[in-house]
């Protein structure tokens, strides 16, 4: 029996017909249309090919859809039809080097691959009774990383920035050098021209090769920049349950809060902190909790923040870093320098890098943190040669291991660190 074989007693059938009675924005509202929230419907329009729909709530007896694509040409009366009650994906190896939508559909042009099994695309997290440890290190050949942040297999960090700082840079790095068997990357939100722009400048061929992209671009329904994430997501799990490390990679989650946001305010959810309803604040942790170790492989996630105005209290930032294990933050001051990548070593933390590193490890990256703060704090001092050497012995220390920590942290982007390198060169500096 294939992965939706235990649903099958809550699938409804779909001879089930309701008709428009009114719209509201993008909201589209039903009369005699009682079919389950999460269901898709498809709307007929007069002079256009039929619209599909997703149900997203009820409102006076009137049942609430949230179209896929623009509502042009619906009028009062059409008639709605259920098509399915439970939307699933199908999936396979064949999925490989492609770029799907969010319906876990083709859009590079090339053949429909041959895919042999079928999954919803919202699953429930694994049980956190059965989660094995997290114990081994997960490569990802960018040297700040792997040395003071060292990532585990199934282990969740946060890429923290504003915009433009190099969020994408540092994702195409991490595609091309890190050791998972299988990467899928989720590009959320994202203007239309940057798709082509991550897959051939930062991600490169040899990244595609053991890719899947999945990809729902800003002009597209606030319903498809909902479900590219979980698509991603359960496309990862198929390849996490066959044995493999998979790497998952969101661009960005903040445009998914985004997006949901705009559908729970349709809905008619009450707007909170920064107009975000309570749904919002309900889905994140639903979507980080899938990834993770399980009994048969691992999802690993990089997840990017995008904060407003560099804030790091901004509300989903927030509330997305209680829930991860780590958190990586890049620094504007820093990629303005031309240090890349620009991670701030002090704003940014591991938490599961104790449980996965050696002692040695462990204490050289804890005094290059170290150093790097005395040098952060006596850096307006030292620039104007208020402070004189000789009057403190760790300043001076830090002002000569200044230039080494840097060319330890900077790496271009043609540059892949090997872990066992990066260990060897944080020991030889520190210990």
């Amino acid at each position: 029996m294939n992965n939706i074989g235990k649903h099958i007693s809550s699938i409804m059938p779909t001879h089930l017909v309701g008709t428009v009675v009114q719209t509201h924005g993008m909201t589209i509202a039903a009369a005699g249309f009682p079919a389950p929230i999460g269901a898709v419907a498809e709307i007929e329009r007069t002079g256009a090919e039929v619209l599909m729909a997703e149900i997203i709530g009820f409102r006076d007896n009137l049942t609430l859809l949230y179209p896929y694509n623009d509502i042009i040409g619906v009028r009062r009366g059409n008639r709605i039809r259920l098509t399915k009650t439970l939307p699933w994906i199908r999936v396979g190896e064949n999925l490989l080097g492609r770029i799907l939508n969010a319906e876990g559909l083709p859009v590079d042009g090339l053949p429909l691959p041959m895919l042999e099994d079928r999954i919803l695309f919202d699953n429930h997290p694994p049980q956190a009774s059965s989660r094995p440890r997290i114990n081994e290190i997960l490569t990802t050949g960018i040297r700040a990383i792997d040395g003071i942040f060292t990532c585990g297999r199934g282990q969740r960090l946060g890429i923290f920035a504003g915009s433009g700082v190099g969020k994408s840079v540092t994702l195409g790095m991490i595609a091309r050098y890190t050791d998972a068997d299988v990467i899928v990357i989720g590009l959320i939100g994202e203007r239309g021209r940057e798709l082509n722009d991550f897959i051939e400048r930062d991600l490169g061929a040899d990244g595609l090769r053991k890719s899947v992209v999945v990809v729902a671009t800003s002009n597209e329904p606030a319903l498809m920049r909902v479900r590219a994430p979980m698509t991603a997501m359960a496309i990862a799990e198929y390849f996490r349950d066959r044995g493999k490390n998979v790497l998952v990679m969101m661009d960005s989650l903040t445009r998914f809060a985004m997006a949901q946001r705009e559908i729970g305010l349709a809905a008619g959810e009450p707007p909170t902190t920064k107009g975000y309803p309570p749904s919002v604040y309900a889905m994140l942790p639903k979507l980080v909790e899938r990834a993770g170790r399980s009994q048969h492989g691992t999802i690993t996630a990089f997840f990017t923040v995008l904060v407003e105005g560099d804030d790091q209290n901004d509300p989903i930032g927030d509330t997305v870093r209680g829930l991860l294990d780590g958190h990586i933050w890049l620094s504007r001051k820093l990629s303005t320098r031309g240090h890349y990548p620009a991670i701030d070593p002090i704003e940014s933390i591991s938490r599961l890098m104790p449980d996965i590193c050696d002692e040695q490890h462990l204490q050289a990256a804890k005094k290059m943190r170290k150093t790097i703060s005395i040098y952060t704090d006596n850096e307006d001092a030292i620039a104007i040669g208020a402070y004189r050497r000789g009057s403190n012995a760790e300043i001076d220390n830090a002002i000569t291991m200044k230039p080494k920590i840097d060319n330890f942290l900077q790496q271009s982007v043609s540059e892949r660190s090997q872990l066992d390198d990066t260990i060897n060169k944080i020991k030889e500096l520190f210990i």
